[in-house]
């Protein structure tokens, strides 16, 4: 089975080495342009390259070029592995059994770019991995394999991805080929009564309302991390909240009501949140709240978010 590979990032390298030592035929690759300056190399391009294999580097994959390239493989199945862009449906029509994509959810539920920051953002206290066939939605081909992983009280978007969703990816993702090479396959339709699609996350959507409860701000700050960050205002200048905890001190919203714990504790509509790690003002380091409270002499009784 002829396998054209779209990919990109470490995910998409493992996933890309994990095909090829289970014995499959990659016939070629396409990946994201360099970045100019980078300091890292491509993952995917080293791969292809260190394994001689057919490499192609579009900056869209609707460009004719690109089209032409997989024309000229021949794929039986296209495979893509942290994919952003979409896979044109001229382009899917040249494998015969169309393309697979991993996506980081319970399908139908949290289609789109961001759906680990979302799943958390909004409390849920599990999430999956889906592997589905693709058509011309995002996110809306049937399903061939859904697994599910917990989401613990303390996992940020960074600790759910690499130390659940990753590894279990990389596995769906060789499992799928498998099952599709074997003619073992059966896809099913997504429940569009279920369905929903989140847009990809903004620095809009993550800055903080103190009015809300504890429990809503840190499962924001926990769902912006690693990014785009959660914030507020403090003094004028803008404040990020990388790591924080959930407390009991009460308080007016926004009002700084103890310094304490490594850290300064802000009050919420319902609790108060403990600052742990933070970023502030136009400096680019993350620092321990507690360090930036020495610093810029934070007394109790300062608000955030005015």
């Amino acid at each position: 089975m002829r396998i054209v590979f779209i990919g990109q990032a470490p995910f998409g390298r493992d996933c890309l080495q994990t095909l090829l030592e289970q014995g499959e035929e990659v016939a070629g690759v396409l990946t994201v342009p360099d970045r100019p300056g980078a300091k890292a190399p491509n993952p995917v391009k080293e791969m292809a390259l260190a394994r001689a294999l057919p490499l192609l580097q579009p900056a869209r994959l609707k460009e004719p070029q690109a089209f032409a390239w997989v024309q000229h493989l021949r794929p039986d199945l296209l495979v893509l592995a942290y994919v952003t862009d979409i896979v044109p449906p001229a382009m899917i029509e040249l494998a015969t059994h169309g393309g697979i994509n991993y996506h980081p959810s319970l399908l139908p539920a949290y289609r789109g770019g961001s759906a680990m920051n979302w799943a958390i953002i909004n409390g849920e206290t599990e999430t999956g991995v889906t592997i589905h066939q693709i058509d011309a939605g995002v996110d809306t081909g049937p399903i061939i394999l859904q697994e599910r992983v917990p989401i613990s009280p303390d996992d940020t978007v960074k600790s759910l991805y690499f130390d659940k969703l990753y590894p279990l990816g990389v596995k769906m993702i060789a499992a799928a080929v498998r099952l599709i090479r074997e003619g073992k396959a059966a896809p099913g339709p997504q429940d569009e009564g279920r369905a929903s699609f989140q847009p990809v996350i903004k620095e809009g959507d993550v800055r903080i309302d103190w009015r809300q409860s504890a429990g809503r701000v840190y499962n924001l700050i926990r769902g912006a991390n690693p990014h785009p960050g959660a914030w507020t205002t403090l003094r004028g200048e803008k404040l990020t909240i990388w790591e924080a905890s959930p407390c009991r001190d009460g308080g007016e919203p926004g009002t700084v009501v103890a310094l304490r714990g490594g850290g300064f504790v802000i009050a919420t509509g319902e609790g108060a949140i403990l600052a742990r790690r933070v970023q502030y003002g136009s400096c680019r380091d993350k620092l321990p709240a507690g360090q930036l409270a020495r610093e810029i002499d934070l007394r109790v009784g300062e608000r955030a978010g005015t």
